[in-house]
């Protein structure tokens, strides 16, 4: 049998890396095998909709197995530890895996219990996450229910998984209450650490205008300390206090469970350290990372696994060819921002580029960072081509992972 690359993780990561491999290297070459811990592969990006009634849950959720085609092993466990040293993974059941290669891609998790109050009174009746299923089909009940007040949404801090989700929330909440006729009644309140709505200037100052035109109010500067549930107070860390009849909380984030329990595998969040260009673990060259699971300056977001992919891909077999590594990724992350009333606008950006007006994927194409019919078009397709062509491993014709220039115009803040 040839080379054993073990990938953990079923996600969308996981499943588009294993898909990818045997789709570029013979059966013979290389066995795959994928480790998850259950049977549900979750289109994380149809969460924003649910709360809102927009998706429903049952169309999200898929078998992890059936996304993976014949010639890949899947196996069904939770992950206990990985012995670098050994190379040997050690899961549930006394079960262990010997691995060539180790690609780690088994994202990030919630740590909502991290923040004190969180899950404490008033979570699940006025104090949700839509960043899980049950907490999103849980709003939407609660959205069903409301009748008017103060909505706040808030992030408690970074990274967190798709970082304008909160965002696209607060836009699509805007244009809900207006649908239901009582958006006169609700103010809506958009807190986060950042010092402005978004991570880069000349994206910020887009973003903050849309959430100014919308009547949004912005809070900055604001790490969520504790939640009071019955009182209606979200707390930051230097006491200032924002009030609210119905919270939607982004939670903390962190790595899996298991590489706190893996020495020498992570750093302190539970995210893996790996080249920023070549995806290889610094200390352990057997070991790669690709999508949320991996401590890279790139947004958390399945466009950047998309991305990651195709290099990483290339790097593993380099690896086991005793070659150079192709050090070509370069922080590409681009996404749709739903911005409520049938629009969205669209961002790419990289390492060294931040989001930037002009158009994608050249001078002809989507308009970029500005709102448009055509882009929410977009985001609504981009559900079939997840499906059936980024999480089979198929590349998408005139976009690589590298992040084009043309079409960008360079603005100033």
């Amino acid at each position: 049998m040839g080379k054993h690359i073990v990938i953990l993780g079923g996600g969308t990561a996981g499943t588009m890396t294993a898909n990818r491999l045997r789709r570029t290297y013979d059966v013979r070459e290389y066995r795959i095998t994928v480790v998850d811990q259950d049977d549900d592969h979750l289109y994380q990006p149809g969460l924003l909709f649910v709360p809102f009634g927009l998706a429903q849950p049952h169309h999200l959720v898929r078998s992890r197995p059936r996304q993976l085609p014949v010639g890949i092993d899947y196996k069904q466990a939770r992950i206990g530890r990985v012995d670098l040293e050994a190379r040997t993974v050690h899961l549930a059941g006394g079960i262990r895996l010997t691995y060539d290669v180790l690609v780690v891609a088994t994202g990030a998790t919630l740590l909502p219990e991290e923040t004190d109050g969180l899950t404490g009174p008033g979570w699940g009746e006025n104090v949700f996450t839509f960043y899980d299923l049950p907490g999103a089909v849980g709003l939407h009940h609660a959205l069903e229910r409301f009748e008017g007040g103060r909505v706040v949404i808030d992030v408690a801090d970074l990274p967190v998984k798709c970082p304008v989700a909160p965002l696209e929330f607060a836009f699509l909440a805007d244009w809900y209450f207006q649908r239901c006729g009582i958006r006169d009644n609700v103010q809506l309140t958009y807190a986060t650490p950042l010092d402005g709505a978004f991570t880069k200037p000349v994206a910020a100052k887009a973003l903050g205008g849309l959430l100014a035109d919308k009547g949004i109010e912005l809070v900055t500067e604001f790490a969520l300390g504790a939640v009071d549930g019955a009182g209606g107070r979200l707390v930051s860390y230097d006491e200032r206090e924002v009030p609210f009849d119905l919270a939607v909380v982004v939670p903390l984030h962190g790595g899996a469970e298991y590489v706190g329990s893996s020495p020498g595998l992570g750093d302190e969040l539970g995210f893996v350290p790996v080249d920023r260009h070549t995806l290889q673990h610094p200390d352990h060259p057997e070991v790669f990372a690709i999508g949320d699971a991996a401590g890279l300056p790139a947004s958390k977001a399945g466009s950047v696994a998309h991305f990651e992919g195709e290099v990483l891909v290339h790097n593993i077999g380099r690896f086991l060819a005793g070659q150079p590594l192709d050090a070509s990724f370069d922080g590409h992350a681009n996404c749709f921002v739903e911005t409520g009333f049938h629009k969205a606008l669209l961002i790419d950006f990289n390492y060294e580029t931040e989001p930037l007006p002009g158009h994608f994927p050249g001078p002809v194409g989507l308009p970029l960072l500005k709102e448009s019919h055509a882009n929410h078009l977009g985001k609504l397709a981009f559900e079939w081509l997840y499906w059936h062509s980024l999480l089979p491993g198929r590349e998408m014709p005139g976009i690589g992972s590298a992040m084009p220039e043309h079409g960008k115009h360079h603005v100033h803040a």
